[in-house]
């Protein structure tokens, strides 16, 4: 079985210029190699709840280095979160419930997981993917050539989400796997970032090796921008050296 390769990774989050409180939640732990961004829905203290029952089911997770074991733990974590929510009483029509994009990596190979419209991104030399697809309305009209990208950037149901953790009592849990070289750089976040930063911008941030300044570089271009939303960004980086380290940041209002 092969080694997970050496990363560093960096963890911001703020309530954007707009919001009263964050119902963001971000998971990075030290030398573990998962990494998950949660934006919650369902009003003040539910979604924030919601995006904690996540953050909380992945931080159960001890990956062994098996990359079978491991997204098979990582999945049956969210889907724990799932049942958890889902289960709980909501408020009027304010049913708790979050987005998850969740980053794994094992055996050199990475697995990405998703519901909903938070992204994960891999940037390989000078070519940015976008590993994960929207869970939205309109990215379904897209898909299906009712719209075009020009009207699907500007289209009034753009936020509406067709999958999401914790309002159904089954999740449609979207994953894609792929190996990791070293240099390839990771960045996850939600939509507050991508509401007002384009991809060329965050495939530029990405070309710094430094994934603290990557983070707080995109979360600068959001804040510059008005912030309507809460944003979170985790970047890692796969790298050379053999010291692997995390960092946190909650910014201040």
């Amino acid at each position: 079985m092969k080694s997970t390769l050496p990363f560093t990774a960096h963890g911001i989050t703020h309530v954007g210029c707009v919001r009263g409180h964050n119902e963001d939640a971000l998971f990075i732990a030290n030398g573990k190699p998962l990494f998950a961004v949660a934006d919650g829905m369902g009003g003040h203290e539910h979604g924030e709840w919601a995006s904690a029952r996540i953050v909380e089911a992945l931080g159960s997770v001890a990956p062994s280095g098996s990359f079978k074991r491991d997204t098979l733990a990582v999945s049956e974590a969210i889907h724990a979160a799932n049942q958890t929510i889902f289960a709980a009483d909501g408020v009027g029509s304010a049913h708790p419930g979050s987005t998850v994009v969740a980053l794994l990596f094992a055996e050199s190979r990475f697995a990405a997981f998703w519901a909903g419209d938070s992204r994960i991104y891999m940037k390989r030399g000078e070519h940015l993917v976008r590993l994960t697809r929207d869970h939205t309305h309109v990215q379904e009209l897209l898909a299906r050539g009712a719209v075009t990208e020009e009207e699907a950037a500007n289209h009034p149901m753009g936020h509406v989400l067709v999958r999401v953790v914790g309002v159904e009592a089954n999740l449609k849990l979207e994953a894609v796997t792929g190996s990791v070289q070293r240099g390839d750089r990771f960045m996850l976040c939600s939509d507050g970032l991508t509401g007002v930063v384009p991809d060329a911008e965050i495939g530029e941030a990405m070309n710094d090796s430094d994934p603290e300044r990557t983070a707080q570089q995109l979360l600068d271009l959001a804040l510059s921008r008005g912030a309507p939303d809460n944003t979170t960004v985790v970047a890692v980086v796969c790298e050379e050296a053999s010291k692997v380290a995390a960092s946190q940041t909650t910014a201040a209002v």
